[in-house]
Parts: structure tokens; C-alpha cells; sequence
């Protein structure tokens, strides 16, 4: 059993009150969280100096390794635009895990991500979860978590210039609810037969909606516009579906019917400007009128919307915009672990999760704040600490 401690350290578990202790980490788990002053130190164990050591941080909504990093447009892989209904593609055949924007992100102290296809498409594709610190993209895999919808603007805009469907926001939901009807066909037939016979003629865009249908699967639906952000509740409704509302960004508008809903909501990108027609009414208040009616939400990126490194930097604008420092610290980390549906692994500085930690030399929302060393899955892979 590989055995080290990081000792020395003001630990923020995230899921209770800071203190001054150490970790123990074995075989890449959390093993045992204690206070007080070591009675045996080894060379191999790390000494925290005193900084604040944390769980990593999460983004929740990115396309990493989707649009490559100076690769132009043969370094795209986010959007295929052949179809409008696509959710049989998978995320793990599009990734490029190599990409140099995973060390980025390392460096800055996140250690996961979920990524994957973009949102020209009514039904786009799956979603992963990731760590950032691993070798290659297998060791990496958390889970895939979710499937990917979009409303409004972007698939209405890309396909009225291919003079195809969907060109209005009626088509699109209308597009989606046929889909999702028709697999819901499509798995009662499957399970319904008693004879190989029996069973429909196989059909992998089915396929890939049935743990949705079946609660497994989240639907991480892009919505900016009130309306749009209706209407995936009004789907996901239709189809007792478990929403993520990606985007969110006229979210504060409508914050109070979100909260009686009970909906989650992914804000961002937050550092970008109003350049869109959805992002008009676009507000760094957006997270705190939401937090405050009481949603549940985390903070992305949207990157390369808004670059990666710059996850803790949109918290802290949020911070500014009335959200409350704890919450935001919780929306990079447990809450973002919790609504990507892997909190059982990551998130909180706990005995049994993964040993995906980071050391700081400061508060993680403060800009000068910097990340002294990065561990994934009990790792050291960055490391400026020592």
C-alpha cells in the first residue's frame, strides 16, 4: 500500500470548518484527516508550510480537448453539424487528452473538468467527467454524466443558414421532444419483449437517450433567454428528466421560479461580454439573485469561451456581485462535484474520496493567490512548493 501525509497544512475541507492538521493518503484515496503535530515524518510526505490546502477545483461546464489549443480548424471537434439530432456521439471519441490546456489547468489548481460537444445541435452528445492531472484520457474518466441539449440562438442560427430544421425555437423543442418520445418507444419495446423477435430494430441515437430516460444520465441543457430556460424545464418535465441549466444567463430574471422548481443551474462564462443577442441581459449579479432565491449552482468556464485559468478569477467576480464567499468556494468544489453527479469521489477534503488536492498560498478566490502544488488521485503533478 503506497502511504504519504501532507502535514502542516490549514485545511479547508469545503464540507466543514477550516483547521490547522494533517492528511493521510493511501493508494490515492483520502485515508484519514487528523490535527496536531506528527509523530513519525518520512522523506516522502509533504510538508504544506502552513498554506491553505483544499480539493481541487471543478469545472463543470467546458469543451477541453474539443477545440484544440492553436490547432485551427483541424483541432475542432466540438460541433457536428450534419445533424441537428446527434446524441449518440461520445465524448470519449472526440477528446484530445493531450491538449496543451490540460496543464493549464493543473497549474491552476483544477482537477476535474466536464467537457464535450458544443451546442449547434437540438441533441448534441454525451458529456464527461475528467481529471486533469492523469496520463491519457482512460485513466482520466471519471463517468460520462450527462447528454447535451441547446435551445435557442446557436442551433436556430446554424441551421437557417443550411436552409434545413430547426430555424425556430418551436422547431427546436419540437425536434427534442420527437426524439426523446421516440426512444421512450424505442426502451418500453425493449423491455417489453419476450422473443428476440420482439425487439425494435437497434438504433445507437436510442441507445444513448435510455439512462437518461432512466434517471442516470443528467441533461445539461444550454439556455441563456428566460423562455429557453422554460422550456427545458418543460421538457425535462414532459420526460421526467433531471435538468442542468447551462448558462443560465438570464437566470436572475426568473430566479425565484427556478428555486420553487427546485432547478440547478451552471453560471457562465461570467468574464465575457454581451456580444450575443442571449447575452443581453447578461449580469455579474446573475449567481447572487439566484443563490440567493435559493438554486443550487455552480461557476464554469465555458472555456475556451472564458480560458480555464480563469475559473477561480469568475467566482471571485461573482463574489463581488453579491455571491457569498463560502457558496462560491462550494460552487467550484462540492457543489460542482455534487451536481455533476460524483461527489462520492471528489469535491471535499474527506476520508474516502479521491486525493485530488491542492495546495495555496492564499484565499483561492484572491488573484494573487498562488497554487504551490496540484495532487490528482494522490499524484503530485505540479508542484512549486518544494
Amino acid at each position: 500500500m503506497r502511504s504519504l501525509m501532507i502535514y502542516n497544512a490549514m485545511i479547508m475541507p469545503v464540507n466543514s470548518l477550516p483547521m490547522k492538521g494533517n492528511v493521510i493518503i493511501e493508494d490515492g484515496k483520502i485515508a484519514h484527516i487528523f490535527g496536531g503535530t506528527p509523530t513519525h515524518i518520512s522523506d516522502d510526505d509533504i510538508d504544506a508550510k502552513g498554506n491553505i490546502l483544499m480539493p481541487g477545483l471543478i469545472d463543470i461546464h467546458t469543451h477541453m480537448g474539443f477545440i484544440g489549443d492553436g490547432a485551427g480548424d483541424e483541432g475542432i471537434d466540438v460541433n457536428e453539424g450534419s445533424s441537428p439530432v446527434t446524441p449518440q456521439l461520445r465524448a470519449i471519441d472526440g477528446i484530445n487528452y493531450f491538449d496543451g490546456y490540460f496543464k493549464d489547468a493543473v497549474k491552476a489548481g483544477i482537477t476535474t473538468v466536464i467537457t464535450g460537444v458544443g451546442s449547434l445541435n437540438a441533441i448534441g452528445g454525451s458529456m464527461i467527467a475528467v481529471k486533469t492531472g492523469c496520463r491519457y484520457l482512460d485513466e482520466a474518466l471519471i463517468d460520462t454524466v450527462g447528454i447535451k441539449f441547446a435551445l435557442g440562438e446557436n442551433p436556430k442560427s446554424y441551421y437557417a443558414e443550411r436552409d434545413e430544421a430547426p430555424q425556430t425555437r418551436m422547431a427546436t423543442a419540437a425536434l427534442i421532444r420527437e426524439t426523446l418520445y421516440k426512444a421512450k418507444q424505442y426502451a418500453e419495446q425493449k423491455r417489453s419483449a419476450e422473443e428476440p423477435s420482439d425487439l425494435p430494430d437497434f438504433d445507437l441515437k436510442y441507445e444513448a437517450l435510455i439512462p437518461l430516460l432512466e434517471g442516470k444520465l443528467k441533461a445539461h441543457i444550454h439556455c441563456h433567454r428566460a423562455d429557453d430556460i422554460l422550456t427545458a424545464l418543460r421538457l425535462c418535465e414532459e420526460f421526467s428528466l433531471t435538468p442542468l441549466l447551462i448558462h443560465c444567463t438570464e437566470g436572475h430574471l426568473i430566479a425565484d421560479i427556478l428555486a420553487k422548481k427546485g432547478a440547478e443551474a451552471v453560471v457562465g462564462p461570467v468574464i465575457c461580454d454581451r456580444g450575443k443577442p442571449e447575452m443581453a441581459h447578461a449580469s455579474l449579479e446573475n449567481a447572487a439573485k439566484l443563490s440567493r432565491a435559493g438554486v443550487k449552482l455552480a461557476i464554469c468556464t465555458d472555456h475556451p469561451e472564458v480560458q480555464i485559468d480563469f475559473l477561480a478569477a469568475s467566482a471571485a467576480f461573482c463574489v463581488k456581485h453579491g455571491l457569498p464567499h463560502d457558496t462560491a468556494i462550494r460552487a467550484l468544489t462540492l457543489t460542482a462535484a455534487e451536481l455533476g453527479g460524483f461527489a462520492d469521489r471528489c469535491g471535499s477534503v474527506e476520508a474516502g474520496k479521491d486525493a485530488d488536492l491542492i495546495i495555496l498560498s492564499g484565499d483561492p478566490l484572491d488573484i494573487n493567490t498562488d497554487v504551490l502544488l496540484t495532487m490528482v488521485n494522490g499524484e503530485t503533478v505540479y508542484d512549486k512548493l518544494r
